[in-house]
């Protein structure tokens, strides 16, 4: 099974390709802090869906590329 997470590394190394700060996203996405942008980057907030799709047109990169997949293990039971 595989489950499909925010790539925050990836987002940050793009945040910081592009020259932009924390303040820079924050004001681009329209947040009135720098902490509403900085909770999600360090994964302490939940990217909403919308805000994921903007930060990809900020970087011009598909939504899709903004995600990794993690396989997780499905351990099986036994009945006794």
């Amino acid at each position: 099974m595989k489950n499909r997470k925010v790539d925050l590394l990836k987002i940050k190394k793009l945040r910081k390709q592009f020259e932009l700060s924390l303040e820079d996203m924050a004001k681009l996405l329209g947040y009135e802090s720098v902490n509403g942008y900085y909770y999600l980057e360090v994964g302490r907030g939940k990217f909403p869906a919308e805000t994921l799709a903007r930060v990809a047109d900020i970087f011009k990169v598909p939504i899709n590329e903004l995600f990794f997949e993690e396989v997780i293990t499905e351990m099986a039971t036994k009945n006794t």
